[in-house]
């Protein structure tokens, strides 16, 4: 029997998908537009078209079906996540606002930091205290918790965060309060002693806030790509990729989703280890752009280097510290938003800007026809006849040349330049 093994990933713009006989090495690849509003729409679409391909059923993959996502990415940085409830000891509810004081720009008297995972609004206080050795000097009361479940089901969250003061040493208040807003609500509930248990109330805190803000997103999804495989005939479970290149089942991913949030970069990484190994280099540099992101890593000694700390949603790209510093293992890398549905742009000072939004798949550059009116980088390398229109996506999605000619044209005239020029700027 062919031992055929199955990996999914979606991008922001892409999904991929790769099947493998590891007995015989073939290996069969498609590519489908992510469907962003309703991503099992486009993994449905890839899986199918990729067994028609190879001419496998579903039920000869009976080996675990390895995933990577960058559903979670997303998600932060768009502001596009669930209604969750933050609950912290009394006295630090501002800890999201303050952050850790850091100004990223010491001169910038405008200086902007992204919104909070969690609003101000959300976070609710607890009377609790356990000392920095650890010691249990005050568990939260009977009537405190009801008072916050009744705080709790009136604004109607659809996950809650807990993270107390320090819980890294002992989480015994945080599991009481989780145990208890389980019981009440039958909300899903994360707790920082779990997620982050490390000192510093601020990365701590995000990371916590990160994680419940993503898991009303993830959650859902995962349940209904399990009962899709299940009502399909697959055999294999499935794996989730996590940041540091490891796998975790389903069922942590959906408990712990921030653990996923580069997945997708990290299985390229570990990609690279694998040739750097079989090219006999100790030095690899990697780089992958899709179609909303560029990312680079270095690989050295066969291994990529890992990091604990991964910043997310930054307000300014080339700026550390104006975004999420997630306290997550994850592959070290370099990602910016730069690929080819990045979208290009006269600025007020009357010069061709490209990226970092994106045109993403919906509704993707201008050659997709699918209502696109931004030219993007796609739309240039079709212009300049980098791109094949016939050939994009292996020909199922014809480019329409007309249409990338006439928007860049809109954007040439703004800049009083030709055509040609401007999609060479653009590119």
């Amino acid at each position: 029997m062919t031992d055929w093994r199955l990996a999914v990933d979606i991008g922001g713009t892409f999904t991929d998908l790769v099947l493998v006989d590891a007995d015989s090495g073939r290996v069969v690849v498609d590519k489908v537009l992510t469907t962003p509003s309703a991503p099992l729409d486009g993994v449905r679409t890839g899986v199918r078209q990729l067994l028609g391909k190879a001419g496998v059923a579903p039920s000869e993959i009976v080996s675990p079906i390895v995933h990577a996502t960058t559903l979670v990415t997303n998600a932060l940085i768009e502001g596009k996540t669930g209604r969750s409830a933050m609950v912290t000891t009394t006295g630090f509810g501002d800890t999201l606002l303050i952050r850790d004081e850091h100004r990223y720009d010491m001169y910038d008297l405008q200086i902007e930091f992204p919104a909070p995972p969690i609003p101000r609004e959300l976070t609710f206080e607890v009377n609790e205290r356990t000392s920095a050795t650890g010691e249990q000097l005050q568990a939260p009361s009977a009537e405190s918790l009801a008072e916050l479940t009744d705080a709790l089901r009136a604004a109607d969250v659809d996950a809650v965060a807990v993270c107390l003061l320090n819980s890294y040493v002992n989480g015994a208040n945080e599991r009481l309060i989780a145990d208890h807003l389980r019981a009440e609500l039958g909300v899903m509930v994360c707790i920082s002693s779990d997620i982050s248990p490390q000192i510093r109330e601020y990365p701590r805190m995000v990371t916590t806030a990160c994680n419940a803000a993503t898991m009303p997103v993830i959650a859902p999804y995962l349940a209904d790509l399990q009962e899709w495989l299940t009502a399909e005939g697959f055999g294999g479970s499935v794996l989730m990729m996590l940041s540091n290149g490891g796998v975790v089942s389903a069922a942590d991913a959906a408990a712990g989703p921030i653990r996923l949030v580069e997945s997708g970069p990290a299985a390229g990484a570990l990609a690279g280890s694998w040739f750097a190994e079989r090219l006999g280099e100790d030095r690899l540099l990697c780089f992958d752009m899709g179609g909303t992101t560029a990312k680079a890593c270095l690989i050295e000694e066969g291994e990529p280097e890992l990091t604990n700390t991964f910043e997310v949603a930054r307000a300014y790209r080339f700026k550390k510290g104006s975004g999420f510093p997630v306290s997550v293992p994850s592959v070290d890398l370099v990602e910016i938003g730069a690929g080819g549905g990045s979208l290009a742009r006269v600025d007020q000072f009357g010069l061709l800007k490209v990226g970092p939004d994106s045109a993403g798949a919906d509704p993707g550059p201008v050659s997709y026809g699918q209502g696109g009116t931004v030219p993007a980088v796609t739309d240039a390398d079709v212009v300049l006849g980098l791109l094949d229109p016939d050939a994009f996506l292996g020909g199922d999605l014809p480019l329409k040349q007309d249409a990338a000619e006439a928007a860049i044209g809109e954007l040439a005239d703004q800049l009083d330049l030709s055509t040609a020029d401007t999609a060479a700027g653009i590119h």
